[in-house]
């Protein structure tokens, strides 16, 4: 896929549009159309807020009443979310204009000495999150004796493995007590799984010699959403591939099942080690292919999502299923965290003194639901708060209501908005589809806390900003009246309805509160950018 995209030429001061490939990512941003009444501290502090600063720089301007700034953070992922949530923020009564920056002589060689490579935001949507490959890992499965082997005495193989592949190799030795096979899972560049990989098939082929276990294949985890592409039409593909590496595949006809939120079919191959490595090479590169193209197709609802990444969503969303009742996929690949400049409110509200990046939600579900819930001996939620990462409690009954007229019972999920996302869709779902009473409208029942000053805020002038909150959301959204007397820091916000848009109730209701304290400590410089964004 190309997109179009300029560079800056310093000496004619003029914007090129060229056409490349769209393959890295970069932790460097320009902003432009800056007015120059602005001042400078003002503009370094609106861009701290999405990281760090490793260096600011104000850069020429194309008009005398607007000046533009190249930024570096310290990672890709605080320049993305600078990239997503600058464009078009009014500043000074200006929108502002973000790009990428790349340095030329990695993408246009012959080009201008220090010039820059800018992805143009008219090509590539800046709300929903660019792809990159190492958000997309190698999962594979070995057998369990081979563990000791892989991890080596006191860590020492796989450190070794980590340090000459560059990757991150997760060894889940404690999962799955009792099984014959356990998943080991590799992050990194392409290059760099597939190097981790060789040397792990190394040590179980060397091991396999001093045991005489024979010959070792290397089995490959894919999500069956994306095992169809793997084998083609009539075979066509899969054929390729075996014939490209003189290797043989197979794909299993049964789910892996991991756990009841990851769904995988085992790819195994067998030949030479180096043709079993060529192959696996092959399959990854068409596997990852095939998730980013899923990927780019769910990043445009991400508008609706402020502050959540496109793999979330996806976690919660299968091919096909776009409009229809939520499945869980490619819920192993939602590793990826992005970062949201936490916001801290005056004073340090309740649900604010957590980690920063973290929320809070409290989900109500029927009474009958929770011993599903959590399940026998706990197995049920201790596999959600796994997979999700977010810390889940359900809330003890209440001692002094009688027991017929307590209907509901409130679950507090604290994480990461990824986390949340996954979590609250788990229990949406275990709720949903068991058919509890109270549930038969498949309607997600919420509450978040924000601060009594912010609730005038989301109301908006005659109710005007819930309203259209809830026009675009189709949720329902509830909140004390703007001249109700609070002695709280904090009011709750009632939400309901389904669940992607009790999501996006929730979503941009906290991208509004956060702007809104954000704009507070501006000295009134900077005035508020508009309200809830609008779905393509």
């Amino acid at each position: 896929m190309n997109r179009a995209f300029g560079t800056w030429d310093s000496s004619s001061g003029a914007e090129v549009q060229i056409t490349r490939p769209f393959r890295n990512r970069t932790n460097k941003v320009q902003v432009s159309n800056v007015p120059s009444h602005v001042q400078w501290e003002e503009i370094k502090r609106l861009l701290s807020t999405f990281g760090n600063i490793h260096n600011c720089d104000q850069g020429p301007a194309k008009l005398e009443s607007a000046y533009c700034v190249f930024v570096t953070y310290e990672t890709q992922d605080q320049a993305q979310q600078a990239f997503a949530q600058l464009n078009g923020y009014e500043v000074g009564g200006s929108p502002l204009k973000v790009d990428f920056i790349m340095d030329q002589n990695r993408v246009n060689r012959g080009g201008r000495n220090g010039g820059r490579i800018l992805y143009n935001n008219s090509t590539y949507s800046g709300n929903s999150a660019p792809i990159r490959s190492t958000d997309f890992p190698l999962r594979i499965l070995v057998l369990s004796d081979m563990v000791g082997a892989i991890i080596g005495r006191s860590g020492g193989t796989i450190r070794q493995i980590t340090q000459q592949s560059r990757a991150r190799v997760d060894v889940h030795r404690k999962e799955n007590a009792g099984s014959l096979e356990k998943v080991i899972t590799i992050y990194g560049n392409p290059e760099n799984c597939s190097t981790a990989c060789q040397k792990i098939l190394e040590v179980m082929q060397q091991e396999a010699q001093n045991t005489n276990k024979g010959e070792i294949p290397l089995k490959i985890l894919a999500h069956n959403n994306l095992i169809g592409r793997i084998i083609g039409k009539n075979g066509n593909t899969i054929k390729g591939i075996m014939e490209k590496a003189e290797a043989k595949v197979t794909v299993s006809s049964s789910i892996h099942d991991v756990n009841s939120f990851n769904l995988e079919r085992i790819i195994t191959i067998v030949g030479k080690s180096e043709n079993i490595c060529k192959a696996e090479q092959l399959i990854s590169a068409k596997l990852r292919q095939s998730y980013e193209n899923d990927l780019a197709a769910v990043a445009p609802q991400a508008l609706m999502f402020p502050g959540v990444h496109p793999m979330a969503i996806m976690s919660t969303m299968g091919p096909g299923q776009r409009g229809g009742p939520p499945s869980p996929s490619y819920q192993m690949y939602g590793n990826s965290q992005t970062y949201v400049p936490p916001v801290v409110y005056p004073g340090g509200s309740p649900s604010q003194q957590l980690e920063p990046n973290k929320e809070q939600v409290c989900v109500y579900i029927p009474n009958s639901a929770v011993g599903a819930i959590i399940g026998t001996g706990g197995s049920s939620i201790r596999e959600m708060i796994s997979s999700s990462g977010a810390s889940i409690k359900v809330a003890q009954p209440n001692k002094d209501e009688p027991v017929e007229k307590q209907t509901e019972r409130k679950v507090t999920v604290i994480g990461t908005p990824e986390s949340q996302w996954k979590a609250q869709f788990m229990i949406f779902k275990k709720v949903t589809f068991e058919g509890f009473a109270g549930f038969q409208d498949a309607r997600l029942k919420v509450e978040i806390f924000v601060p009594s000053s912010q609730v005038g805020r989301i109301i908006g002038k005659g109710g005007q900003t819930v309203r259209e909150l809830q026009r675009i959301t189709r949720a329902v959204i509830k909140l004390p009246g703007e001249n109700q007397n609070s002695t709280t820091e904090e009011v709750p916000v009632h939400i309901s309805g389904e669940f992607y848009s009790s999501q996006a109730a929730q979503r941009q209701i906290r991208a509004l509160v956060t702007r809104s304290q954000f704009n507070r400590g501006q000295r009134g410089l900077i005035p508020s950018p508009p309200g809830p964004v609008h779905p393509l």
